[in-house]
């Protein structure tokens, strides 16, 4: 899949397809919506993405928030003409999961040229938040790197 190419019209699956040989796909994280400001997925836990002990992994769940955030910023951007750079990610963990699926709706906070700020709500199946994450991503010209 050609990234700059991705648009809101652009359906999961194919985006799913394009990062199976990635960290996300490696992780078992799966898009599920997309919309202008708004990105959810999931991932089913396993043991690719568990600590010792069989409860979700802490890195998992920012590397969730930040896959979800990431794409997020790509979807208002001209990828033709810009890049999209993860620069700050941070994470409070409130709860565990211990079987199932985490759930994660990210949501921008702040539109900026340069920045958008993210906040991602992970939570099991139930609803109950396992994870609040805040993403910072930067907006550059392809040409400044």
């Amino acid at each position: 899949m050609d990234f700059t190419q991705l648009s809101l019209h652009t359906p999961v699956e194919l985006i799913n397809q394009a990062l199976e040989d990635s960290l996300v796909g490696s992780l078992g994280i799966e898009i599920t919506k997309i919309e202008d400001g708004r990105v959810e997925g999931m991932l089913d836990l396993s043991s690719r993405n568990s600590r010792p002990g069989g409860i979700l992994h802490g890195g998992a769940n920012l590397a969730l928030g930040e896959t979800l955030a990431g794409l997020g910023s790509m979807l208002l951007v001209d990828l033709t003409a810009l890049d999209v750079l993860g620069i700050m990610v941070n994470g409070n963990h409130t709860g565990i999961l211990k079987a199932g699926k985490a759930v994660a709706v990210a949501k921008i906070v702040h539109r900026g040229k340069q920045t958008h700020v993210w906040n991602v709500d992970i939570c099991n199946e139930e609803g109950r938040l396992i994870s609040s994450v805040r993403v910072t991503n930067m907006i550059t010209e392809k040409n400044d790197r």
